[in-house]
């Protein structure tokens, strides 16, 4: 147990406090309190692990059921003695341009809060030492957990969102760039940064209801005076999920584009190619007409037959470049 619970603490009229080892003394002695509750943060854990959690803040088994399999969608449900909700943090890779999701699933209950972190992503130790140095927010129970680790989850969201713009329009200039580049390459950066725009949305997308439930509903187990702070939470959210949405309209465009750009390239290479078999068909025919062996062509025996077959083939050559090259063909 010491392994995947990451912190355990109980907190008293918002500040840290001793607690008894035993979870469930603890959790009694907070509600005895009044103005307590505890806290557990778990990473990962086993359902062999989770189980004592489980049984001693009586949580229902379809929420630990969700939340050992990880996997689940952002949601938010009621049950009798909690309240569940799943958050999908999102991260950013630098090095390898690429989004990757964590999951973090919260137990709000009567003077308790679980956090089970899935993923190496969205760690909670910053939210938690931000919440200790904000006694008068901590002072509002599990409700300003709920609040600070949406709201660092959203706003990491509009971080990551930001990130991606900037990639976006490496992807654009490459796109519209005087000469042409690798079309393969570049197609294949396009398909794969929609992909990553594709997970993002799988984070935000289903979070916008959970969060208008929280600003606007009454939601068990969550402060009623909290409803402004969560329509923050929940206006961020959908300036996260609208950028989102920019970004894969964009690059739809991008890739749209690109492909008009390659069927415009091939029709110039099908032009020139056309108009250089054009030039070499003229000689050939010339040529071919010569060599067909008939008896009687008068021109065959004149000094000046060679030089002027020859000049005739040259001639139309250079006709027919002109042409083209006029034309915009080469």
């Amino acid at each position: 147990m010491r392994s995947v619970i990451v912190d355990c603490a109980m907190y008293r009229d918002g500040r840290r406090s001793p607690a008894p080892e035993d979870l469930s003394d603890a959790l009694d002695e907070a509600r005895a309190s009044g103005d307590a509750f505890l806290w557990v943060g778990m990473y990962e854990p086993t359902e062999e692990e989770f189980e004592h959690v489980s049984k001693e803040f009586r949580l229902h088994r379809l929420a630990v059921e969700d939340a050992l399999t990880a996997h689940q969608r952002p949601k938010l449900e009621v049950y009798d003695d909690s309240l569940f909700v799943v958050l999908k943090p999102v991260m950013y890779d630098d090095d390898t341009d690429t989004v990757t999701t964590g999951e973090l699933m919260l137990f709000i209950g009567d003077s308790f809060v679980v956090t089970v972190r899935h993923g190496e992503g969205a760690a909670l130790s910053a939210v938690r030492h931000r919440l200790e140095h904000e006694p008068e927010v901590l002072r509002h129970g599990p409700t300003a957990v709920l609040y600070a680790v949406s709201d660092a989850v959203v706003d990491h969201y509009i971080e990551v969102a930001a990130e991606l713009q900037g990639d976006l329009e490496e992807v654009e200039a490459e796109v519209f760039a005087p000469q042409a580049t690798d079309t393969k390459n570049t197609a294949a950066r396009i398909y794969g940064f929609k992909r990553q725009v594709l997970e993002f949305r799988r984070a935000t997308s289903p979070l916008l209801q959970p969060m208008d439930r929280l600003a606007f509903g009454n939601v068990p187990f969550v402060h009623e005076h909290a409803q402004p702070f969560f329509r923050d939470v929940a206006d961020h959210l959908t300036k996260a999920s609208e950028y989102i949405e920019g970004l894969d309209r964009l690059l739809s465009d991008a890739l749209a584009a690109h492909l008009a750009q390659m069927g415009v390239r091939q029709n110039d290479d099908m032009r020139k190619i056309s108009a250089w078999a054009a030039m070499a068909a003229v000689p050939t025919m010339v040529a071919g007409i010569y060599g067909m062996n008939f008896d009687h062509m008068w021109e065959l025996r004149q000094p000046w037959g060679y030089p002027a077959v020859i000049l005739v083939m040259v001639g139309a050559c250079l006709g027919l470049h002109r042409l083209f090259k006029t034309r915009g063909w080469l």
